[in-house]
C-alpha cells in the first residue's frame, strides 16, 4: 500500500460538508480542523463582527470572508472552531441572525493545511483574523 509521505495534512484549505458519521473515517487519514461555512451574510458585516457572534459557542481560530464569486454583493464565510464540539455546537444553535439577516450555515471539516505562519500576529497582511478569539467568560 503506497502512503504519501505528506498525510495529515493538506496543501491549502479545502471545505468538506459530510454526516458527522463519516468525520470519524474521514480524521483517521488527515488531522482535521472543524468549522462552519456561511452564505447569506449582510455586506456590512466584519470579520471581527462575525468571530464575537460566534464566540457563544466556542475558541474561534480563524474567521473569514470573502466576496462571492456569483455576485458582489454577496459574502462568503469560513469560521474554525478550536474544537469539533464547539463547531457542533454552533451549528445546532441555529437559525443564525447576523446583522439582521438569517444566514444559512452549513457545518464543514477541512484538513489541517501545514501552515509554518506565526500565529502571534493579531492578522496577516491581507487583513484576515487568524488568531484565537475567545471568549473571556471560558477563563473564569
Amino acid at each position: 500500500m503506497f502512503i504519501p509521505e505528506n498525510i495529515g495534512t493538506a496543501p491549502k484549505i479545502i471545505f468538506i460538508k459530510l454526516p458527522k458519521k463519516y468525520m470519524a473515517g474521514l480524521s483517521l487519514y488527515y488531522s482535521l480542523d472543524h468549522g462552519l461555512f456561511i452564505t447569506g451574510l449582510n455586506p456590512n458585516v466584519s470579520e471581527s463582527h462575525l468571530a464575537t457572534y460566534f464566540t457563544e459557542w466556542g475558541c474561534i481560530t480563524m474567521c473569514k470572508i470573502r466576496n462571492s464569486p456569483i455576485s458582489s454583493k454577496d459574502k462568503l464565510a469560513y469560521v474554525r472552531f478550536s474544537k469539533e464540539d464547539e463547531a457542533n455546537q454552533a451549528d445546532w444553535a441555529g437559525p443564525h441572525f447576523i446583522f439582521g439577516e438569517e444566514c444559512k450555515v452549513i457545518r464543514v471539516v477541512s484538513p489541517k493545511v501545514n501552515d509554518d505562519k506565526c500565529q502571534e500576529k493579531r492578522s496577516t497582511p491581507s487583513g484576515h483574523f487568524e488568531v484565537p478569539f475567545c471568549c473571556p467568560a471560558m477563563f473564569g
